[in-house]
């Protein structure tokens, strides 16, 4: 029934083309059947429930080889676009004869059986030089018939990755209109057809196929990222809650609950939490509305276990440390695909924590080299790449809390803030919040720390 709507409705298409009187349709008609005619194509996607094809990138599996899925994922890299050719059309000048070529590679989503067919007849998917006889052929590059092609890489989100396991990735093909609609840090929901190619080496094959996504349609997440369920008790609880004097205190005391004092910068971590306004005046000028925060202080003032809590709290959130990340592992870097030789982009932590929070623990222990990185991100908001002839600037908006020890170990009371810090004054005028977090030693404050470990243990 549905099929039947979808033919008359091309068709009717078609007709009113027709009427139209397209000449080089007309003529198309008329000449030669196999050669290629510039007719219009309608390519369709579905949208809306695929139930169980309905994955991240870690469910590709061989049960879903051949049909139709709808994959959600984060883009970390894309290639060039390069036009692929679909027709090619020969001259030979011996016979005075023309050749027509069609290539059916494995992205074609046209039917099956045809291809089948058409390989049968074709033989290899090689561009001819000469034709059954060894006369020369030449090529009429302007008849031959091209589509544009581009190869992303899509990898699951981190927050819906199994915790300790590294994320999986897929590799999609986007053709004709498709292409150039995604860059990398995008959340992006793709449609398309899970499909298997066999992986050769020196003309051997060893069983193993190298899977991918022939994309039929992409749509952008952005705009429908997650809102929590609430059901009707809470919306009455949040009212109740709202009216009440101290609501600020509350809230700034729920927030890592299993630590004793710190109400301010708990009350921070809130307000970073919940965000600025982003203003865009007038004039051009771009004021950010992320909140960066940076904490210093004495070893066991509970810093990064702060740090952990924004882990859980945030919708996104992506965690790193001083040592184990480098400069362009949080911006972008320019990396070398080993398949095809060409160079392409991947976007680092803080490009796919786009309107996130980024943690960076253990501050101090980054090289100056890697932490000029993060100063365009923390002011201006983006990630701006000049590297082997790629220019381009990525979207980098969100908010950085830092944890750093003090130079000395630990905090030394007797020097002014700067010099126990140690960082350059560029770096310190960026972060909007600065906490100097100090183990005092005071028997009533230590008390009231204990008892609340004894608590957190007992209950």
């Amino acid at each position: 029934m549905f099929e039947g709507q979808l033919d008359n409705a091309v068709r009717d298409l078609h007709q009113d083309g027709a009427k139209g009187g397209h000449p080089e349709k007309t003529a198309a008609t008329n000449a030669d059947k196999a050669f290629p005619s510039k007719t219009k194509k309608y390519y369709v996607n579905f949208e809306g429930n695929f139930g169980k094809n309905h994955i991240t990138p870690r469910g590709l599996k061989s049960n879903l080889v051949n049909q139709l899925v709808s994959v959600q994922g984060i883009v970390t890299r894309m290639s060039l676009v390069k036009p692929k050719i679909q027709t090619s059309v020969h001259y030979c000048d011996v016979t005075k004869k023309g050749l027509v070529k069609h290539y059916n590679d494995n992205t074609n989503l046209a039917d099956l059986a045809e291809d089948a067919t058409n390989k049968a007849t074709e033989g290899n998917d090689a561009f001819p030089t000469m034709d059954n006889n060894e006369n020369p052929l030449s090529a009429e590059y302007g008849y031959c018939v091209y589509k544009d092609s581009q190869i992303v890489t899509i990898q699951e989100m981190p927050e819906s990755a199994p915790p300790g396991q590294l994320p999986r990735s897929v590799q999609v093909i986007l053709e004709n209109d498709l292409v150039d609609k995604l860059k990398p840090g995008d959340r992006v929901e793709v449609q398309g057809v899970f499909r298997t190619s066999a992986q050769t080496k020196m003309g051997m094959t060893n069983g193993v196929f190298k899977t991918q996504i022939v994309a039929t349609g992409v749509t952008s997440l952005l705009a429908e990222k997650e809102k929590p369920s609430m059901s009707e008790q809470d919306i009455k609880n949040i009212r109740k809650l709202a009216k009440e004097k101290d609501v600020f205190d509350v809230l700034g005391n729920s927030v890592a609950p299993s630590i004793e004092g710190n109400l301010q910068v708990k009350k921070s971590i809130l307000l970073q939490l919940l965000g600025g306004a982003e203003k865009i005046l007038p004039n051009g000028t771009h004021l950010r509305g992320d909140i960066n925060i940076m904490m210093v202080g004495d070893p066991s003032t509970a810093k990064s276990q702060l740090l952990r809590h924004i882990m859980d709290i945030a919708p996104l959130a992506i965690n790193t440390t001083g040592r184990g990340s480098s400069g362009v592992g949080l911006t972008a870097a320019v990396c070398i695909d080993k398949d095809t030789g060409e160079r392409h982009l991947e976007a680092g932590a803080m490009v796919l924590a786009d309107r996130g929070i980024v943690c960076i623990d253990e501050f101090d222990k980054m090289n100056d080299i890697d932490r000029v990185a993060i100063h365009e991100v923390m002011e201006q908001q983006t990630v701006t790449i000049a590297k082997a002839g790629i220019h381009c600037s990525l979207n980098a908006r969100c908010s950085v809390i830092a944890a750093a020890n003090p130079i000395y170990g630990d905090y030394a009371r007797d020097q002014p803030v700067a010099k126990n810090i140690g960082l350059p004054d560029s770096l310190l005028s960026r972060f909007d919040l600065l906490f100097v977090m100090l183990d005092e030693k005071d028997p009533e404050l230590d008390r009231k720390i204990a008892e609340r470990v004894i608590t957190n243990h007992r209950y």
